[in-house]
């Protein structure tokens, strides 16, 4: 019943309305248009650089510098285990590399003693191998020495572990006061410095994906985030039947994080047809109609079919052919306000 009432009106504003204009309105030509068609999917962001730290070593754990949430520097100490075992073998690693040091100056004296008196023939042969035999041996001290000084040392480090890249502690696995054992998981971080786009791509869409390579990535208020080249996974979900697509972000925002959802638009294909303004069409209830410009340039209404959306563009389906001229801005013509939809019939 309403789109019977707004008939009249709307015969009425096409024929008489308009008929005090003096110059015609804004306009537009319709063509035809190619343009892509492009698959709306939900992306989600994650950091490239996200690791556990485990403990290399046993020990009791004595500090934690940071908290989940703190901002923690490249480098900085993150988790400090007790060490007085690792002190204690480093500072024997140190006496036994001083020891094997003066063994390997008293052979080196000794063997030079010896291999004089030996150019002189005051000393047997033997005697000069013996001291030979016995500076190789210190040789070898020193070297096991100091292998098990740079053990040492390594263990000792192992008792403060510091953060491999700058970025955010998202988790902690041990508390202050507790006992860990080599390979123990103890802190989880990511950074915010690289991150990247990761989307799942239906199957029927992924060999053309492929091909284009290309896809736009948006924030929800409409902004457009750089990426880098994409990358795609060789296998597919089992479960989903989806390719996943990766893409860094070449210039991060500062108020991006890992997990925030994000709008990737994919093209799969073309689509040739008339494309117009959505401001151009007028609305009531279920009529959908433009005003076309004869060949006086007086506005006459025309019902519509529309179909898709693209953006600020609808496609119309029927009632319109390429070269006509239609009101660009239907709005702005004196009456045309009363055909937009009342809180009663935009249904």
């Amino acid at each position: 019943m309403t789109l019977l009432r707004s008939l009249p009106l709307l015969l009425a504003l096409s024929t008489g309305a308009f008929a005090a204009e003096t110059s015609p309105p804004s306009h537009l030509v319709v063509e035809r248009q190619t343009l892509e068609e492009h698959l709306l999917l939900d992306g989600v962001i994650e950091a490239v650089q996200q690791s556990t730290v485990s403990a290399q070593t046993s020990g009791r754990v004595t500090a934690l510098p940071f908290d989940v949430d703190d901002s923690v520097p490249a480098g900085a100490l993150i988790v400090q285990l007790e060490d007085s075992e690792q002190q204690a073998r480093f500072s024997q690693a140190q006496a036994g590399l001083r020891e094997a040091q003066a063994g390997l100056t008293d052979a080196r004296q000794q063997f030079s003693r010896i291999q004089s008196l030996h150019e002189r023939k005051l000393v047997a042969n033997q005697a000069l191998d013996q001291a030979r035999n016995q500076l190789n041996a210190a040789e070898a001290r020193l070297a096991r020495a100091e292998a098990a000084l740079a053990e040492a040392r390594k263990q000792l480090d192992y008792t403060r572990i510091t953060a491999p890249y700058g970025g955010i502690l998202v988790e902690r696995h041990v508390e202050l006061g507790e006992s860990v054992n080599p390979g123990q998981p103890l802190l989880t971080g990511l950074s915010l410095e690289h991150l990247r786009v990761v989307v799942d791509l239906p199957q029927q869409y992924a060999g053309l994906a492929r091909e284009q390579r290309r896809a736009r990535v948006t924030l929800p208020n409409g902004s457009e985030l750089e990426t880098g080249d994409m990358t795609f996974y060789p296998y597919a979900d089992p479960a989903t039947h989806t390719f996943r697509l990766r893409m860094p972000l070449t210039e991060p925002d500062g108020q991006l994080y890992p997990g925030m959802l994000v709008k990737v638009s994919v093209p799969v294909g073309h689509h040739d047809a008339i494309w117009i303004p959505a401001e151009a069409v007028l609305h009531r209830s279920e009529l959908r109609a433009v005003f076309v410009l004869d060949t006086d340039d007086h506005p006459r209404l025309r019902q519509v079919r529309l179909g898709v959306r693209n953006g600020d563009q609808v496609e119309v389906l029927a009632g319109l052919k390429a070269g006509e001229r239609i009101v660009s801005r239907p709005l702005t013509l004196s009456g045309a306000a009363e055909l937009e939809p009342t809180e009663e019939t935009a249904q």
